[in-house]
């Protein structure tokens, strides 16, 4: 049985510490389990994309844990899609991206443990002109091409979509239409057994079409909901993967006691009045 634990949306900063006492309590959590692999699904800064100090700050965090670690970008590291709408966030560029990388590592990456191949993109290359959404496709085309046997488990920040891939609102929250029909497309006939986000800071867990869509809950805070519908829970958390080598899998949400589920609406601080 290969365990990740996934973490999300940590939004971590030395210079508005507001969300790492919570960081600091689940890590201490992840020691204890002793996971296969720490997986952080982006937004791992509260501004990474335009203040490098919260960079330095979130990744020396993260070593901190001393666990075999992958990460992958969000739209606070390094920019949001350019296809999204404009949330008073900048859209990723080369810089952004550089930058980001050389903190965190490569932001698309594939490995295989035993009956798998678990995929990790970077959502916000997805329907980007920059050269790396290129070089990411290929890697794609790599990973499922040499799937053989293994079952497939994809990993990037943005949900692909609500309910149906069919939809076609552009909302920020989830792929846009264009994009996702492109990646599914790349996938090349393979139905992944498990898709895992973040970024909505809401746990869920559905099925669609032959595959299990998990949204991992932040570590952070939740988003009221005034401004955020209700997809799932609202509670703070890590989600705990167990991908069994016969193609098997469960997800499950994991509360850490002592963790206090925090409303973004008490710190105007971080990213303005809601």
């Amino acid at each position: 049985m290969f365990t990740i634990a996934q973490i999300s949306d940590t939004h971590l900063s030395d210079d508005k510490p507001f969300f790492v006492d919570n960081f600091v309590r689940i890590g201490e959590a992840l020691r204890a389990s002793r996971p296969d692999l720490v997986l952080n699904s982006g937004d791992i800064t509260l501004d990474g994309a335009s203040n490098e100090a919260d960079l330095a700050a979130a990744r020396l965090l993260h070593d901190g844990l001393d666990l075999p670690m992958r990460f992958l970008p969000g739209n606070h590291d390094l920019g949001d899609s350019q296809d999204s709408p404009g949330h008073g966030e900048a859209a990723i560029d080369a810089d952004r991206r550089r930058r980001y990388v050389s903190y965190f590592g490569a932001d698309w990456w594939w490995f295989d443990a035993p009956g798998w191949r678990v995929l990790g993109l970077n959502a916000q290359l997805l329907g980007s002109d920059l050269d790396e959404a290129e070089m990411q496709d290929d890697a794609i085309a790599e990973a499922v091409g040499g799937l053989g046997s293994r079952r497939l488990a994809l990993f990037l920040h943005k949900p692909l979509f609500d309910r149906t891939v069919d939809e076609r609102e552009i909302t920020g929250r989830f792929v846009n239409p264009v994009p996702r029909r492109l990646l599914l497309a790349s996938l090349d006939g393979v139905t992944p057994a498990l898709v895992s986000c973040g970024h909505v800071h809401q746990y869920r867990a559905s099925e669609a079409f032959a595959t299990r869509h998990v949204w991992a809950t932040s570590t952070a805070f939740v988003i009221p909901d005034h401004r955020q519908p209700r997809y799932g829970l609202k509670e703070v958390g890590y989600v705990e993967h167990r991908l069994a080598p016969d193609g098997t899998h469960d997800s499950r949400l994991v509360r850490v006691p002592g963790v206090p589920t925090h409303d973004i609406a008490r710190f105007p601080e971080a990213y303005g009045p809601m």
